[in-house]
């Protein structure tokens, strides 16, 4: 087992196991989004099978540091949680997102871009960026693909906050596993895995990306373009996060 920081991995048979370890919640700083990337560069090519989880009790991850959404700061924050995207994205191994407790924000957007996402039944999600005067741009990009226009729209536009059964219900959840048992769920998950053919499972998982998300480093692009170039020069985008870290009501200027 090595410690780096804020994020733990630990390899063995093939699997990697990356912990993001910033309790209470996970929140993702930007060097703990950088050690992140730094340890997928190092772990990807020793895999056949990545584990995402988080640390403690209450949950995998409550999503990025709302400070690191200042003006100064922003275009570096985005730079270093994309990298990890489109590290993931060029990725050959299955990945496999372990999920309990809170899973907001980016830690939403990092559990269900995995190709599984086994979530304990008291596990909550939410991609509350809208009420901060934001939006989450890698969701962007992929919760149309995996619950509909019609469902992202609701879930990016509302910000609300839905059950794992309901994101079981809408596709963004593979398996409800009981609270408690989710370890066990994912060793599960591995073993079925181990029976596949590692070629023939490899093949299939590329010809899979390549069909229906081949173009999401060029979409991701350009949300991100607009991400900086529009929604950052609106002030309510600036005073939803200072309202947010006021602990305050936002006061809405633009109508």
């Amino acid at each position: 087992m090595t410690t780096i920081s804020n994020v733990r991995v630990d390899v063995q048979k093939r699997v990697a196991r990356i912990t993001i370890d910033r309790p209470p919640l996970n929140v993702l700083d930007i060097a703990t989004m950088r050690e992140l990337d730094a340890t997928l560069a190092r772990v990807l090519p020793q895999c056949e099978f990545l584990v995402f989880s988080g640390s403690g009790p209450k949950g995998f991850s409550a999503g990025a540091e709302v400070r690191d959404h200042a003006p100064e700061r922003i275009g570096e924050m985005l730079g270093a949680f994309h990298a990890i995207f489109r590290r993931l994205a060029r990725a050959e191994c299955v990945t496999i997102a372990a999920v309990h407790g809170y899973c907001f924000g980016g830690g939403m957007e990092l559990a269900t871009f995995c190709d599984f996402v086994m979530a304990a039944e008291s596990a909550k999600f939410a991609q509350p960026e809208i009420k901060l005067g934001c939006f989450p741009p890698v969701a962007m990009v992929t919760l149309p693909r995996l619950v509909g226009v019609r469902a992202a729209m609701d879930l990016i536009l509302t910000g609300r906050t839905i059950s794992a059964r309901e994101a079981h219900g809408l596709g963004l959840v593979t398996r409800l596993i009981a609270d408690g048992e989710l370890a066990a769920g994912v060793e599960k998950l591995l073993d079925e895995l181990r029976g596949i053919s590692p070629e023939v499972l490899r093949l299939t998982r590329s010809t899979l990306w390549r069909l229906h998300a081949d173009d999401f480093e060029h979409q991701l692009d350009e949300v991100e373009h607009v991400y900086l170039n529009d929604l950052m020069r609106m002030k309510d985008a600036q005073e939803g996060v200072r309202a947010f870290l006021e602990k305050r009501e936002p006061a809405w200027q633009e109508r």
